[in-house]
């Protein structure tokens, strides 16, 4: 054998020794990946939930399978539904060059690389770029102005993945060149499906091992997953983990594993995230409506998730006179008493006061009239400094000169306490501004007014 013949044979062992080495290098770092992460799924017949906008014939599915995504898109969700999956998805089912970046360590610059490697590889080889920016609702305006016009002229397809409502947080020029396309928490069956899957793969699951673990533990964690596949994984993952087998070589996990797995329910809740908005939104529509189970409900929902108890408070006191009001005058005592409560015993004790303040709120009766206050402000607003009656004015000053307070009638010295007097300024004297619900307390002080307004002769027409 020549010297030429046998330095290739040596050449060509040495990278089929490189080869293996490598492979055996990618399989161990595979399963040193949480389950989670080597149970990613990594084709769309993997892909589990989320049937509303990747089910057979769906658009975004029919763009993916055809390697056809021409329009930028935005993938909006909660954690652990499958965003950042179909990306990767797209990554290994498209032709166009793939990049990733994640909007919490990137920057204009990071940008502008990009898109210049993006315009020169179309350039030169006729080449598409589709960028995923991972969290994008946490680009600057500035960044994000950054990627608009290279959206806007197709040198770069975007997909955005965030957690955030679009619509609040991605400039709106932006999603005008993008289709949204809105996640939901999987449903209680697909997480059930993951799980199984991960307990049959033999390559990246727990298939080539002894595993039983009971359809009430599997129950269980999917339930208290909320939705979330990478939550329920991990749960899975620790039940596994941390149970011996038995002296059979089988791993048993039982429902009271799978309850030390996952102790607590990871609400998604962020303050500055719109289950912050519709969870308090729903806490005061409930109370309105008259509903304390339901408003006992979210405020233990927003205690659990650690929102701030004070904002509780001062929501219940706001609402004590905006919705009740008069019809109730002590729901505002109420409310400021549960305030006060809280500072003085704090949590965990001070959530039975701000619970039975929620309870007294739903179910007192109800009545908005104190809204009147933001029509005699667009009085206030539209018709200026109007002014005073002279007799209501301040007779301690200039009564001789200016006759401020004469002919004034104190309402002491007549009977019932009432005496009929202008008190509005005359360009609004006959308007009525407060107008007493149907119900509790208000329904005395409506007929009272009744009275004292027919004495005033005011007219309620012109109201």
């Amino acid at each position: 054998m020549s010297n030429k013949a046998l330095t290739g044979r040596k050449a060509v062992a040495k990278q089929a020794a490189r080869d293996l080495f490598e492979a055996s290098r990618e399989e161990e770092r595979t399963r040193a990946q949480p389950l989670a992460a080597r149970m990613r799924p990594r084709a769309l017949d993997e892909f589990e939930g989320q049937e509303e906008i990747l089910g057979a014939g769906k658009l975004l599915r029919r763009a993916i399978e055809s390697d056809k995504l021409f329009s930028s898109v935005v993938l909006w969700g909660p954690p652990g539904v499958g965003k950042t999956t179909l990306a990767m998805i797209i990554a290994n089912r498209t032709a166009s060059h793939f990049e990733t970046l994640s909007a919490v360590l990137a920057g204009v610059a990071d940008i502008r690389r990009v898109v210049e490697e993006a315009r020169e590889r179309f350039n030169l080889y006729g080449q598409r770029t589709i960028l995923l920016v991972d969290e994008i609702h946490r680009f600057n305006k500035a960044q994000q102005d950054a990627l608009l016009p290279h959206v806007e002229s197709g040198t770069i397809t975007l997909i955005g993945a965030t957690t955030e409502n679009p619509y609040f947080e991605v400039n709106s020029a932006l999603l005008s060149r993008s289709r949204i396309f809105q996640f939901k928490s999987l449903t209680k069956e697909s997480t059930l499906a993951l799980m199984r899957r991960a307990l049959r793969d033999v390559e990246r699951g727990y298939g080539a091992r002894s595993i039983e673990i009971t359809d009430d533990a599997l129950e269980h964690l999917a339930e208290v997953a909320g939705g979330d596949a990478r939550t329920a994984l991990n749960a899975l993952e620790l039940a596994v983990e941390s149970t011996l087998p038995n002296k059979d070589g089988v791993t048993r996990v039982d429902v009271q594993v799978a309850q030390e797995s996952i102790q607590k329910r990871i609400l998604r809740y962020d303050k500055s995230s719109d289950e912050h908005y519709d969870t308090i939104s729903a806490f005061i529509k409930s109370m309105r409506g008259s509903d304390p189970d339901a408003a006992l409900y979210y405020l233990a929902k927003m205690l659990y998730a650690g929102e701030d108890p004070e904002f509780i408070a001062r929501r219940m006191v706001i609402f004590a006179s905006e919705d009740i009001g008069n019809a109730a005058p002590l729901a505002l005592v109420v409310a400021v008493a549960a305030m006060q409560a809280l500072q003085f015993v704090g949590l965990p004790e001070a959530q039975l006061n701000l619970a039975q303040c929620a309870i007294y709120l739903a179910s007192a009766p109800k009545s908005n009239s104190t809204l009147g206050i933001g029509a005699a402000l667009s009085d206030i607003e539209r018709l200026g400094n109007l002014d005073i009656p002279n007799h209501l004015k301040d007779s301690s000053r200039d009564s001789k000169a200016l006759g401020h307070g004469k002919g004034y009638k104190y309402p002491h010295d007549f009977e019932n306490h009432f005496v009929a007097q202008q008190y509005l300024p005359d360009a609004v004297r006959d308007k009525i501004y407060y107008k007493p619900g149907a119900l509790g307390d208000e329904v005395k002080i409506a007929e009272r007014l009744r009275v004292w307004r027919e004495k005033m002769g005011k007219n309620k027409a012109g109201a």
